[in-house]
């Protein structure tokens, strides 16, 4: 992996990071606190993001290129279009990784540490946080409508679910 420092007041990283639809919600000022958290990071194919039953707090944005997910050496998710977001749930949780994420090709990650959201205070705290955690709910509402679809899918076929 090759990596960034912390992105402070990088505006051709700001104008490309703005173009993403999931950044729609986020002011200027916003978008510049997220960079102070964050780095690019850039993966060859195989490389591995982060590991299965490992804990921190990064969140990842796909810049470009394709992760797989991968649980018990079981694919269970391809992320390949830009703007699409992983790692919410050990990142939201601070719990360990429900899988890896592994690069399949050339990929470039904006990984965020939302651990610097506490480091933040008064309102800057409250406004970039509540930003953030309506984006992983519009995310996980999304997942959630798209894993219900599949459920009825397979329940269609005649398939047992429960």
């Amino acid at each position: 992996m090759q990596e960034t420092g912390f992105l402070r007041e990088n505006q051709r990283v700001l104008n490309d990071i703005r173009k993403l639809e999931i950044f729609e919600p986020f002011q200027e000022d916003e978008l510049r606190n997220l960079l102070t958290m964050s780095k690019i990071r850039r993966y060859t194919g195989g490389e591995v993001i982060f590991k299965q039953n490992s804990a921190d707090t990064w969140l990842y944005f796909l810049i470009y290129g394709k992760v797989r997910l991968v649980k018990d050496n079981k694919p269970v998710a391809t992320f390949q279009q830009r703007g699409e977001v992983f790692g919410e749930m050990g990142a939201i949780a601070c719990a360990p990784r429900s899988a890896s994420a592994v690069a399949v090709g050339d990929t470039v990650c904006l990984a965020t540490d939302i651990y610097y959201i506490e480091q933040l205070s008064g309102a800057d705290k409250m406004a970039f946080g509540y930003v953030i955690y309506r984006v992983f709910t519009n995310v996980l509402a999304d997942r959630l409508r798209r894993t219900t679809d599949d459920l009825l899918t397979f329940k269609g076929r005649g398939i047992k679910i429960w």
